[in-house]
């Protein structure tokens, strides 16, 4: 439905159905039926005003489905990888070895296909090369941030944290001040920050800077390093803004 009207030039809004769900309650419309989901829907765009975002054309659409099972094969890898650990009987452990072969050639097909998908568009191999040139930053991030986060390098850094999830939200209440936490966002893209953000906290200099002066004023390591998460998010967003590639100092 999305791509039929994008196609026909509508503008349109993706919201996660929960959001929807939440303003029917906090209306008073409990119920449920196809008509109570049709009046609710209509009823939060008009209130709400999404904002309407351009759908992912066909080349976009392959290289995130590409993306996707490729994080599918990883995590099938490391499950088997388990089943062989704590195999017993000689012949299922063939079985599992043999499987893993299988997926683990799929792995490298995958691979393949993905950077041929991007070397194939000058606007994905020109991000790719603006992205891997930081450090911490290598293929797999830089491929996922193309195909599931199109918006880096058009927002500012407090609404791409958003987007993402790493943005800490307040709980404060009259007085009080609660602890800041972070949630909702992409979450595959989150994971794959996650893990460049543990590398650059060796590797790149500013981040393991920042990591190392967050730990030493007292927060806590998994605090700091979604902070670090978050500041690692800005860099690639404002180089990507500005086309400017990084630059060790």
């Amino acid at each position: 439905m999305a791509a039929a009207l994008a196609s026909a030039n509508l503008p349109l809004a993706v919201v996660n159905p929960r959001q929807i769900r939440d303003f029917a309650r906090a209306t008073g419309r409990l119920a449920k039926t196809d008509a109570l989901d049709a009046q609710a829907i209509a009823l939060f765009a008009e209130r709400v005003r999404p904002e309407p975002r351009p759908i992912a054309n066909a080349e976009s659409q392959i290289l995130t489905e590409l993306i996707a099972r490729r994080r599918q094969v990883v995590e099938m890898i490391g499950m088997e990888g388990n089943r062989l650990r704590q195999g017993r009987d000689p012949r299922v452990c063939s079985f599992i070895q043999t499987t893993l072969k299988t997926l683990e050639a799929q792995l490298a097909e995958l691979d393949r296909d993905i950077g041929g998908a991007v070397k194939r568009s000058p606007v994905w191999r020109a991000a790719d090369e603006l992205l891997t040139l930081v450090p911490g930053i290598g293929d797999v991030t830089a491929h996922t941030l193309i195909a599931d986060l199109p918006e880096l390098g058009q927002l500012d850094r407090r609404r791409i944290a958003a987007l993402v999830g790493v943005a800490p939200l307040n709980r404060d209440s009259g007085q009080m001040r609660g602890r800041r936490t972070t949630a909702g966002g992409r979450a595959d893209v989150r994971s794959t920050l996650f893990m460049a953000t543990l590398v650059a906290t060796r590797w790149n200099p500013v981040i393991s800077q920042h990591y190392k002066a967050l730990v030493e004023r007292g927060r806590p390591k998994k605090v700091a390093l979604v902070a670090c998460m978050r500041r690692l998010l800005g860099i690639l967003n404002a180089i990507m803004r500005t086309k400017t590639p990084w630059k060790t100092a």
